[in-house]
């Protein structure tokens, strides 16, 4: 399943959530410098959807904050959280 979202990193906290635009937005605490946000994006969305980080694959968006994301995992459980998000 490909899911679409802007990262914010340098974060106090780490949050996954929809704005009021009903973009789904991540915080995380990680800063924007030598990859390091890309891996704990990846990182912090295999927790969240309760899955491998192998599971979790960055398609496009590498250097920008929006990033287009592939979880390979039952679709139902993202759907599942994401539904939490409201």
């Amino acid at each position: 399943m490909i899911i679409h979202l802007t990262v914010k990193p340098g974060s106090k906290v780490d949050q996954l959530f929809y704005d009021a635009a009903g973009k789904l937005i991540a915080k995380i605490r990680a800063p924007a410098q030598d990859g390091k946000a890309n891996a704990y994006l990846i990182e912090f969305l295999a927790k969240t959807f309760g899955t491998a980080k192998s599971s979790v694959t960055i398609v496009a968006g590498f250097t920008n904050p929006h990033k287009r994301i592939e979880l390979d995992t039952d679709e139902v459980r993202v759907q599942a959280v994401l539904a939490t998000l409201t």
